[in-house]
């Protein structure tokens, strides 16, 4: 009997590969289940078949799956059992964007790059590489020491495992987490580098960021080159850390974005601002870009994790061109990403209890899917006011203005010699300019609280919407382990080997959980201090209403 799934989530398959785009609410077929790595395939209505994320729908049950006509089955994928269960982390909107070929005349050759401000000082940078792929392991945490006899370990154990197949559609064993979980990188992490996990009242978390940092993004202005061929935006970018201003343009936001997103796995990645090609160069639409510009980087800069990785040191301090080229090239050569970068985290030494992690991680998902459709509907609605504050709401204002001072010239026509009837056509005329005003501060008012408010938000809507994937990337190394365990019931892995496994899967553990948290806590001081200012802009704006109100009642006393 064939097992159909409905998908949960909107997912765009990357041209060229053996990924399938799915639609929410679409009813596919199931084929394999054992892809690994996360990937389910599947068929279609129309009868085209490939992968999917498996995080991104769920199982039918006989009852609700409807008889649907099926095409000739394909042939299935040779691929390692790795099923995730039935267990369904929703994968929710993510917002990161990839490069594409038309990218508005904003992205063009690197190596054609000038940049509008060279200047002294840089510091070299080490790198991370590039090499994006949906549904990877997220950063990973360094083991100090945990096993002296790693080594030998690794090699009996990827020996150990020829039963359990990779994944040949699974992303790069660079990013894909099996080296790390199988013991098979081998890489020195200097003490410097190292990412510490500690205990406190409210759990596990980062350890805190000893030494924070502010940066400013301001005067975005249009730049060009080849002669005024090319034109662009660049934005001037100020650490507090030292003062040196650097010059970007969206385009090596976007690298940066790319880099973050493959190395830090376990890690929701803030998102840049949309892009968009008809009048780029509105200088209101430049302001908006750059305020939401600011939202990225102020979660930069705040991260215990991200505010101190390579590339994004390199990004917000490199100053010299050649060395910026160097350090770009170093950083898409990086070893270290998706869960291979665990081997820089250093955790406490307790084992996790795998039941508690689960329940953690349960609550996270439902609260992450309620919170996701909560955000997108704040995020429109901040959308919707502003185009009615600039529109209806301001158009109903000046027709009640122009009424009442169409009426106040109709008066004025028979005013005579009358002082009482010429101080009331007057403060009828006053009434309309007043509603005439009070029109334009409509216009005016959803960049103080309505667009402010609507940016936070689209901040918060790139965040939670990667949950998802940071949860699947979690669940996937569950996953392993427990294969692992089957594994060695089976006698065909040494105890030795699946312990290490176990220890190397609490450390994905604890990356998530000190994630977890970090969100948590960062949310509560944003959002209040978000929501109150706010609240503090409309109340001055309604004030000033009932104040031109006010002032005009007192031109009809007599």
């Amino acid at each position: 009997m064939t097992t159909q799934v409905q998908a949960l989530y909107d997912f765009a398959g990357e041209p060229g590969t053996t990924e399938m785009s799915i639609t929410c609410g679409e009813i596919l077929t199931l084929i394999n289940t054992e892809i690994g790595e996360g990937w389910w395939e599947g068929r279609n209505a129309k009868g085209e078949t490939g992968l999917f994320p498996a995080a991104y729908v769920r199982k039918l049950t006989p009852e609700e799956a409807a008889p649907t006509k099926m095409a000739p089955a394909a042939p299935r994928y040779d691929q390692a059992a790795d099923d995730w269960g039935d267990q369904n982390y929703s994968a929710g909107d993510n917002n990161y964007q990839r490069g594409t070929s038309q990218d508005d005349g904003w992205d063009d050759d690197w190596d054609d790059d000038t940049y509008s401000e060279i200047g002294p000082g840089s510091q070299n940078y080490k790198g991370q590489p590039n090499q994006h792929q949906p549904l990877t392991p997220l950063p990973g945490m360094p083991i100090n020491d945990y096993n002296q006899n790693i080594d030998d370990t690794a090699s009996t154990f990827s020996s150990s495992m020829g039963t359990v197949r990779k994944n040949k559609f699974a992303p790069s064993s660079k990013i894909s987490g099996e080296s790390y979980l199988l013991a098979t990188l081998n890489v020195e992490v200097p003490e410097s580098d190292k990412v510490y996990i500690i205990q406190n009242e409210d759990g596990y978390a980062w350890s805190p960021i000893s030494q924070p940092y502010s940066v400013t993004v301001a005067s975005p202005k249009k730049e060009s080159k080849f002669k005024g061929i090319k034109s662009f935006i660049a934005y001037q970018l100020t650490p507090s850390f030292n003062n040196i201003q650097v010059s970007r343009r969206y385009k090596h936001f976007d690298w940066l974005h790319e880099r973050l997103h493959e190395k830090f796995t376990l890690i929701p990645i803030p998102p840049l601002p949309d892009k968009q090609i008809s009048g780029r160069y509105d200088e209101q639409l430049i302001e908006r870009r750059r305020v939401q510009l600011q939202e990225f980087v102020d979660w930069m800069c705040k991260h215990p994790v991200l505010s101190k990785s390579e590339v994004w040191q390199h990004f917000l301090t490199c100053t010299d061109e050649k060395r910026w080229k160097a350090g770009k090239r170093q950083a898409e050569r990086d070893n270290l990403l998706g869960l291979n970068y665990c081997v820089s985290l250093v955790v406490p030494e307790k084992a996790l209890l795998q039941s508690q992690v689960d329940n953690i991680t349960d609550q996270c998902h439902t609260f992450m899917g309620s919170m996701d459709s909560s955000v997108k509907s704040v995020t429109n609605m901040c959308l919707m006011q502003t185009k009615r504050f600039q529109g209806p709401y301001k158009t109903d204002c000046q027709k009640v203005g122009e009424a009442f001072y169409s009426l106040g010239n109709a008066l004025s026509l028979d005013e005579g010699t009358v002082i009482s009837t010429s101080k009331l056509t007057s403060a009828i005329k006053m009434t309309g300019g007043v509603y005439i005003e009070i029109g334009r501060m409509y216009e005016e008012q959803p960049k103080y609280d309505w667009e402010p408010l609507g940016d936070k938000f689209h901040l918060y809507k790139g965040i939670v919407g990667s949950f998802p994937d940071v949860l699947a990337n979690h669940k996937g190394a569950v996953q392993k382990k427990k294969e692992c365990e089957r594994l060695t019931a089976e006698h065909k892995m040494e105890v030795a080997q699946l312990n290490e496994v176990m220890r190397r899967t609490d450390v994905i553990s604890y990356a998530l959980l000190a994630e977890i948290n970090h969100f948590k806590s960062e949310r509560t001081v944003d959002l209040k201090a978000t929501m109150q200012k706010f609240l503090r802009q409309q109340i001055t704006f309604y004030k000033k209403i009932v104040e031109k109100l006010e002032t005009n009642l007192h031109q009809y006393d007599d």
